[in-house]
């Protein structure tokens, strides 16, 4: 099988694109055939990362329902169909922290861009992917929706729970229109977003690390080829999925010695 043909003639919208496992994925989507489109609050970043994979860069607040609309109606105008939507857009401030000192401002916050957003551009994608009856929508949960953690980020893993049933669900539901749902689950990943997380709290980080089996934190290249598997037609039996890419830690007891 040649990969460098695995999503020729597909038309993919990455929200997130410009950074971390978006960008990592734009790129692997781009050597594997796909057209990418790069949606991302970074104008700078976003157009940066739309010239290098041959795109196309549309500045969106992924909690705008009209900015969202305007997202998936702009890529099937332009390319004619919507064929991939990865939902990847998130954020993990350090106003998230433990229920106790979490206030609601932050919790929304998190909520709208977490989980709301992929409401949004699910239900966005799908007027699109189910004219066409075809469609493979990837949206990015979390690790800490199927573990409790004491080192907690409430709104966060909440938010990444009802990322995990919102997808279950549209998975079930889409299915007899030739339309897969998936929800990918990162284990840690090194990217700017928990390298700036860590960095406030290195105590946070050992005591992290020291629970995945491979001893190390994710590569974002490495989710992105997650993701391009989801994608393909090599997942075409596969919907309603938590596709755990974690290192192990969510069926880890204890990690070897």
């Amino acid at each position: 099988m040649d990969l460098t043909q695995r999503l020729a003639g597909k038309v993919a919208v990455i929200t997130g694109g410009a950074s971390g496992i978006g960008l990592a994925t734009a790129r692997r989507f781009a050597a594997e055939g796909a057209t990418v489109v790069i949606a991302d609050l970074d104008e700078t970043a976003g157009t940066l990362a739309a010239t290098e994979v041959g795109g196309l860069f549309v500045p969106v607040d992924v909690t705008d329902e009209a900015q969202v609309n305007h997202l998936f109606d702009l890529t099937n105008d332009t390319y004619g169909s919507v064929d991939i939507a990865f939902n990847n857009a998130g954020i993990s401030p350090p106003d998230d922290d433990s229920i106790e000192t979490t206030e609601l401002p932050a919790w929304e916050k998190v909520q709208d861009v977490n989980l709301k957003s992929v409401y949004l551009c699910s239900r966005a994608a799908l007027r699109h992917m189910v004219r066409q009856q075809r469609g493979s929508i990837i949206n990015t949960a979390s690790f800490v929706a199927v573990l409790g953690s004491a080192t907690s980020q409430i709104s966060y893993t909440a938010s990444k729970g009802g990322v995990l049933a919102m997808t279950r669900e549209l998975g079930v539901q889409f299915a007899r229109q030739g339309i897969r749902v998936n929800a990918l689950c990162p284990g840690p990943v090194n990217t700017q977003l928990l390298q700036e997380l860590f960095a406030k709290d290195p105590e946070r980080a050992a005591r992290r690390l020291v629970h995945i089996p491979t001893g190390r934190f994710a590569e974002p290249a490495e989710l992105a080829a997650a993701v391009a598997f989801l994608a393909s037609d090599d997942a075409s039996f596969i919907t309603a999925s938590t596709f755990m890419v974690d290192g192990g830690i969510s069926a880890a007891y204890v990690t070897p010695i």
